[in-house]
């Protein structure tokens, strides 16, 4: 059984130097995990910070289903605690800190287990000139497929 892709963040390959990755887990109730499942969430503008200590996701909107009762249901722009070993936590504060680096969610998505994870990566983010380099180079790109593409034998 392969991962279930929930959500990307497009945006985050143009706008960020990927320069690690790494899998979280991430604090959900059971009416959020019904509405990842449906597809309901949107991380484009989301971003990771630390809080106390701890990683928190903020800024990731997760609907609500119809069936939840509105009562019970958090926050769709609630901040959500993100889940990694203390090793891991540690690397990441200090290089944020001390780097100036920033922490970006790439995808959502669940396991081979069943389980949501988010897929997050420390990066450096781009200057313009950069950003208009990666779109000469995706336009190139895109010609040289379509010659091979229309090349006729």
């Amino acid at each position: 059984m392969a991962i279930k892709v929930v959500a990307r963040n497009k945006k985050a390959k143009f706008e960020y130097e990927i320069l690690e990755k790494y899998e979280a887990g991430i604090v959900l109730e059971g009416s959020e995990v019904k509405a990842l499942r449906n597809g309901r969430v949107n991380i484009n503008d989301a971003y990771c910070r630390f809080i106390k200590g701890e990683l928190w996701l903020l800024n990731a909107h997760i609907g609500h289903m119809e069936s939840t009762n509105r009562n019970f249901s958090r926050d769709e722009r609630a901040p959500r605690k993100l889940l990694l070993h203390k090793k891991q936590l540690h690397t990441l504060y200090g290089k944020v800190n001390k780097e100036g680096l920033t922490i970006v969610p790439l995808m959502l998505y669940f396991n081979e287990r069943n389980r949501a994870k988010l897929s997050i990566a420390l990066a450096r983010g781009k200057k313009l000139h950069d950003k208009r380099e990666t779109l000469k180079r995706r336009t190139l790109d895109r010609e040289a497929a379509q010659a091979m593409k229309n090349r006729a034998y």
